[in-house]
């Protein structure tokens, strides 16, 4: 081959590098995107696991109400609002009278229902519903912790 014929043969692929670096990275950093997004997804799932748990243990161990223990489970998540938790005693109607405090309350059940999260992804913006978390402890102290750290 004459050095003429090879430098222009350099020159016209001089640019092919870069074109495929660029196909390449874009490719790369969309799958990179979509694993921080993902994970990202699965981190609000697991903490909405975690809110109904803290919110159904605070229901059966303090007395405390309804809107206090939703306040609290929007604190940790705060992508709740408190129409997506539900506070239920069984049997139903027990929380009603103060007097007994929910004495003869024997299970309290926490759901967190309705709750979508948006991801950031560039191409393809997904808003993707989370399932509903559900957790039911038993009857423990229903009616008599009023303080400690776990109440305030």
């Amino acid at each position: 081959m004459t050095p003429l014929r090879a430098t222009r043969t350099r020159r016209q692929q001089a640019g092919a590098t870069a074109i495929e670096f660029a196909l390449v990275a874009s490719i790369f950093f969309m799958l990179l995107i979509g694993i921080a997004e993902f994970s990202r997804v699965l981190f609000y799932w697991n903490t909405a696991g975690e809110v109904t748990r803290l919110g159904a243990r605070i229901a059966a161990v303090c007395d405390v109400k309804d809107t206090t223990i939703k306040a609290r489970m929007t604190n940790l998540m705060p992508k709740l609002q408190a129409a997506n938790i539900q506070v239920a005693y069984e049997p139903s109607g027990c929380d009603a009278d103060a007097d007994v405090a929910r004495n003869t309350c024997r299970s309290v059940t926490v759901s967190v229902t309705n709750v979508s999260v948006k991801t950031f992804i560039p191409v393809v913006p997904l808003t993707l519903a989370m399932p509903s978390f559900t957790t039911t402890l038993p009857r423990e102290s229903l009616n008599s912790s009023t303080g400690g750290k776990i109440c305030n």
